[in-house]
């Protein structure tokens, strides 16, 4: 029997011909990361064993995008400690304050390739998979481990398989398509599976969209979410490296067509909808219309999900056509990277927002998080175009946030209430 992407990444990873499901491997760590919030935990652990150098410094990535600038004391502290880390190290790739979410900045600077593993110290690494590669987050204490020897144990997931199929209507994104399939899965159905997307709705995707879909895997329990690598992967890949200078060899690795899934998923999207994942559970998910009306104080358009020019420029797009946002909604606008940011101010998008009186602000976790700015007060609801909705995620515990695709967020800014972006 043949074996899944995610299997043979993991075979080769660990020296293997063959693994299979339920099968412990020591896998080769390429590509290892850590932010401002996580990084400080690894750091200590390691001084705390002894370890006085890490396995590999130009394989290792440092980011700092949750508290930018620093926010709190606590913050600055963290900080400091890390550039004092990075300087002691050698680390190579260091990415201060300016550069934005780590999940945009990793695969834009070139530090994602297909067929390999990837960890980082943040839930969302499985966004990654989108270059297959094996991509998943695990706990600071582990990256320790993976900072002194460049290796990790892991048990050989599953696969589930989602077919995808037909053609996305206007103001249907990617986004609505990996809410339906939360929604029919559940937040914990696909607990230490692979979610593996295929299809042809996947294979016309832009590579921003496919990003959309893995970053959502870790939503319904996925120990990674997976593309196979194609001919748009390999030249998105190709032009990180050679624009950054990190140019490495790698390989495409791909599915056999023997491959055995746990499950296979057919998920036919030609009559999809704009959807909507509603308090205070991902999937919790209904199409839009159904909460349609409900009154809303805030929208936040970005994050590691949703803050891509792509994301950008359809928001914009529909906030212009309809002649800008509710007086009493407030808007806050977070490009997911510097070179996001630049490339939407060359095409006017930035200012566009400022126009129409959005809060635009730097590349970061921003409002997703509700740490930095946007905090939600008791009883306010927000429209958010992030990953999570759980209770407190972006403020106060009395507070709501229902969870969209960029197209329906500006649809919902311009109305000041939810509403379908086809129904403007």
């Amino acid at each position: 029997m043949g074996m899944t992407l995610a299997e043979k990444i993991l075979a080769k990873a660990s020296g293997k011909k063959e693994v299979s499901p339920g099968d412990i491997v020591m896998a080769k760590i390429e590509t290892a990361m850590v932010h401002d919030i996580t990084g400080p935990l690894t750091v200590n652990t390691l001084k705390k064993e002894g370890i006085k150098k890490v396995w590999d410094p130009e394989k290792i990535v440092v980011l700092f995008d949750h508290q930018v600038p620093a926010d709190s004391i606590n913050a600055a502290e963290n900080h400091i400690l890390m550039r004092k880390f990075v300087k002691e190290q050698g680390i190579k790739y260091f990415y201060d304050i300016r550069e934005g979410v780590c999940h945009q900045v990793l695969p834009e600077k070139g530090h994602v390739v297909p067929g390999t593993v990837l960890v980082g110290a943040d839930s969302h690494t499985c966004t990654h998979g989108a270059f297959g590669a094996f991509a998943t987050g695990i706990g600071s204490t582990d990256m320790a481990a993976v900072f002194a020897t460049g290796e990790l144990w892991f048990k050989v997931p599953e696969t589930l398989y989602f077919n995808i199929t037909g053609e996305l209507k206007p103001y249907v994104m990617s986004k609505d398509v990996i809410l339906h399939i939360i929604g029919e899965v559940g937040a914990d159905g696909a607990t230490y599976k692979a979610c593996q997307f295929g299809g042809e709705t996947v294979k016309n995707m832009s590579i921003a969209s496919r990003m959309t879909m893995t970053n959502m895997a870790i939503e319904m329990g996925g120990k990674t979410g997976l593309i196979e690598p194609d001919e748009k992967t390999i030249q998105y890949v190709k032009n990180a490296m050679k624009k950054h200078g990190t140019e490495k060899p790698f390989e495409v690795i791909k599915a056999d067509e023997d491959a055995e899934y746990e499950e296979v998923f057919e998920v036919e999207v030609n009559d999809l909808e704009p959807m909507i994942a509603c308090p205070h559970n991902v999937d919790n998910v209904k199409a839009v219309r159904e909460v349609a009306g409900t009154p809303i104080d805030q929208v936040f358009i970005g994050s590691c999900t949703n803050g891509r020019l792509e994301d950008l420029r359809i928001a914009i797009k529909i906030i212009e056509e309809h002649g800008g946002i509710a007086d009493d909604v407030r808007v806050i606008v977070t490009p997911a990277s510097r070179e996001v940011m630049l490339k939407a101010m060359e095409e006017g998008i930035i200012q566009k927002f400022y126009k129409y009186g959005c809060v635009v602000t730097n590349p970061s976790c921003s409002a997703c998080m509700g740490a930095l700015y946007g905090i939600l007060g008791p009883g306010e609801v927000g429209v958010a175009t992030s990953n999570r909705n759980f209770r407190g995620r972006e403020g106060s515990l009395d507070s709501e946030v229902y969870l969209v695709s960029p197209a329906t967020a500006a649809a919902c800014a311009v109305k000041g209430e939810i509403t379908d972006p086809r129904d403007l």
